[in-house]
């Protein structure tokens, strides 16, 4: 049965689209609040959803969620192992009813999909240009809709698309990531999704700020909450700070809590040049710090095709780029060799804001796409930026417990 019946107007509606309709019809947040509780229970699924191996995975095996859509007990013994408390065993349960509950009323994301892959019209475009350039593998664009997200979406669209890449490039993340769907889901969906990595432990200084509650919000999100929905999948998301100097941190408020919800490990530049690509510390100069990284990440990765081209598609993740006030992804370096010795660089960044299908277009006659894409060194104006990205591989359960508290390598600039 694809239909529901709407607790409110009682028309049928299909099961992908009723959390939608039922929001509509109330604007007031408080309403919406205790609708979400009434569409759990008015939505509860009859049948279990089909999983992608997820039972294999040690580190899901504590949520249960087939368990609970079955409604089949767990064992005595089973249940003694993971819980000590009445307590505990209670709030793992309504955990896992929510897991539940989001596999079945979660949503795939509509997007202008571009026609040969949007990394590969951009390969064509570099190679006409004399400059080195790498280049992540696959991601989708996810551009904001006025009507939907556009001013607080940045964060989640983002997420989008660093997990497209995961999705298509990394089996597996494919398997754990969303419940093994397959595919990225809608905001409401992340958003929810959010909510149950705070409750399992993830990030719980960034949840005490949201007080818990992200769903059906417009609140800005930034790095930390896409490094915990990430790790509460058991992937392993890092983060890393750059940091200005002579710029004081903290004036005006990030575009999510960027700067205030981790735990930093500072590194000393000058001690590990070495990681951060070429060039001394007495030529660099604001944020060429950050270039060094970006490039000296895209470099290391097992190479599918020869080094001596233009331009190189590596195996290596698109990067979540968050400053003040906005947040992109960046899907690639590119470097020009300057007849006075110089390097320029460029970074590739894919922006919320733009329009996919303008975006296409533009690579497509290459013309005018530099214009979306290109950001140099002297764009890097912010106190502070913030990056995000997932190592290989897939956490025990040990390492989940050490991933619940964030940190990141900060880098002083």
């Amino acid at each position: 049965m694809n239909d529901s019946c709407c607790p409110i107007c009682q028309n049928l509606i299909s099961i992908h689209e009723i959390e939608r309709h039922v929001n509509n019809h109330f604007e007031d947040d408080e309403f919406s609040k205790d609708m979400e509780l009434a569409q759990q229970i008015a939505l509860a699924p009859p049948s279990p959803p089909q999983f992608m191996d997820l039972q294999d995975r040690s580190f899901w095996s504590n949520l249960n969620p087939q368990t609970v859509c079955e409604g089949v007990p767990e064992s005595s013994t089973s249940r003694d192992q993971r819980n000590n408390s009445s307590s505990s065993k209670d709030k793992r349960k309504d955990i896992d009813e929510q897991i539940c509950c989001i596999f079945n009323l979660q949503s795939r994301e509509t997007f202008y999909k571009v026609e040969g892959g949007l990394v590969n019209l951009l390969k064509k475009c570099l190679e006409n240009e004399n400059s080195t350039s790498l280049l992540s593998g696959y991601v989708d664009h996810f551009q904001s809709i006025r009507s939907e997200d556009m001013g607080w979406g940045c964060g989640w669209r983002n997420i989008q698309m660093v997990s497209s890449h995961l999705l298509k490039e990394r089996p597996e993340a494919r398997g754990v990531l969303f419940g093994g769907s397959g595919y990225v889901p809608d905001i409401g969906s992340l958003q929810r999704w959010l909510e149950v990595a705070w409750q399992r432990g993830f990030d719980t200084v960034g949840s005490k700020y949201f007080e818990g509650k992200i769903y059906g919000s417009s609140k800005w999100i930034g790095t930390t909450e896409c490094a915990a929905v990430l790790c509460s999948f058991g992937l392993r998301a890092r983060i890393v700070d750059f940091d200005s100097k002579g710029v004081k941190n903290g004036v005006g408020r990030a575009c999510g809590p960027m700067d205030k919800f981790v735990v930093r490990r500072e590194i000393d530049i000058k001690e590990d040049l070495a990681k951060f690509g070429e060039g001394s510390a007495q030529n660099r100069k604001g944020y060429q710090a950050l270039i060094d990284w970006v490039w000296d990440y895209f470099s290391k990765y097992e190479p599918k095709e020869s080094r001596q081209r233009r331009v190189l598609v590596t195996n290596k993740m698109p990067l979540y780029f968050q400053h003040q006030g906005h947040s992109r992804t960046i899907i690639g370096i590119q470097v020009k060799h300057e007849k006075n010795g110089r390097k320029q660089y460029n970074l590739l960044v894919l922006d919320p804001g733009h329009m996919t299908e303008a975006l296409e277009r533009s690579l497509k006659e290459n013309f005018g796409w530099q214009k979306f894409l290109k950001r140099g060194l002297h764009t890097l104006r912010k106190p502070q930026y913030q990056l995000c990205y997932v190592d290989p591989g897939i956490a025990n359960v040990e390492e989940i417990e050490q991933l619940k508290n964030l940190s990141s390598v900060r880098i002083e600039c």
